[in-house]
């Protein structure tokens, strides 16, 4: 069972700067509040260390990953059922190396984004990539790492502004019926959201869309239901390794730090219960575990495994309750 920490935080960040150059840089940035050039140092190892350069080097001629956009190209449906969802492909592939924090400014970045323009298509339609799908949770990450790596996802964003739901958010299945938001759709077009407001400013507009999609999340406290207060799903509340597309309340409180250093805004007093529930969590060492894994291929091992302590879920847990605890101080 999770105990409060007893440990010396100091013990724990320096577990964290011995993992993975994609850890360490972060760990600078958000936990140690080093200048940025010794963590833009650190950060620019990510193209030839580690995580980082371990996915880039299975990166295929062509500039895409496995052969395939969402898909790898030699992947049926009978595999995904014996298997599992695959993360190999080419948006998989992109959207940890953004979370790694892969230069955009490096040649490989840049040469990646002009490949994927001029050889990878959307398994739904033969769209090109970085003019986005149909698909809500695709097209939001797409806005986050089109964003992220320099590429003009405006006509994106417009698409995601159209699909918005009455109450506020979005949900993947609406165009199969559905007609009420879903915290797993809403967190990835947040994400692409407020990327893209980084980058460019948003419009006002996209701002406005992401307000609403942030009052859905907070009405519900970012896991309750809005009717009865009870809690939409249990998983949300466990802590993901790698997350893939699944929501759970850290993503969606290290979103709100995120959103909170963009615009000045205090922490929302709304998020409040889910801050609590990952202190809860804390080990007596002062570490996070790993509560919960997605089968399916991958190219790399960030952990391991489920009820093990873990350095990715620490740092976002540390850098969630830093941000809460430094506006409550």
């Amino acid at each position: 069972m999770s105990q409060p920490s007893t440990s010396d935080d100091s013990a724990v960040t320096t577990w964290l700067l011995e993992s993975d150059a994609s850890i360490k840089w972060q760990v600078m940035r958000d936990l140690l509040d080093k200048p940025e050039p010794q963590w833009q140092a650190e950060r620019k190892k990510v193209e030839f260390e580690g995580w980082g350069a371990k996915l880039l080097s299975h990166q295929d001629e062509d500039g895409q990953w496995d052969g395939g956009s969402y898909v790898p190209g030699d992947f049926s449906e009978a595999k995904w059922k014996a298997e599992g969802q695959p993360w190999t492909s080419t948006y998989h592939t992109l959207t940890k190396l953004r979370e790694f924090g892969l230069d955009p400014e490096s040649e490989r970045a840049k040469k990646t984004v002009e490949l994927v323009r001029e050889n990878c298509r959307w398994d739904h339609d033969g769209q090109p990539y970085w003019g986005g799908e149909v698909e809500e949770c695709i097209n939001g990450q797409t806005v986050a790492t089109g964003a992220y790596f320099g590429v003009d996802v405006s006509p994106i964003v417009e698409r995601l502004l159209g699909d918005r739901m009455e109450d506020g958010g979005w949900n993947c299945e609406r165009e199969r019926g559905s007609v009420r938001s879903s915290f797993d759709s809403t967190i990835s077009v947040l994400e692409g959201l407020l990327e893209y407001e980084r980058v460019t400013g948003g419009t006002p507009e996209s701002i406005a869309a992401r307000r609403s999609g942030e009052e859905y999340l907070l009405k519900r406290k970012l896991f309750r239901r809005l009717s009865n207060g009870e809690v939409v799903d249990e998983k949300y509340l466990l802590l993901d390794e790698p997350g893939r597309w699944n929501y759970d309340v850290l993503r969606a409180l290290d979103y709100f730090r995120k959103q909170s250093i963009l615009t000045g805004e205090a922490p929302d007093p709304r998020v409040k219960e889910a801050i609590d529930h990952v202190r809860s969590k804390r080990q007596i060492d002062g570490k996070w575990l790993v509560d919960q894994q997605h089968r399916g291929r991958e190219w790399l091992t960030m952990n391991e495994g489920v009820g093990k302590p873990s350095p990715w879920v620490t740092l976002r847990a540390l850098r969630v309750l830093k941000w809460w605890d430094e506006k409550h101080a």
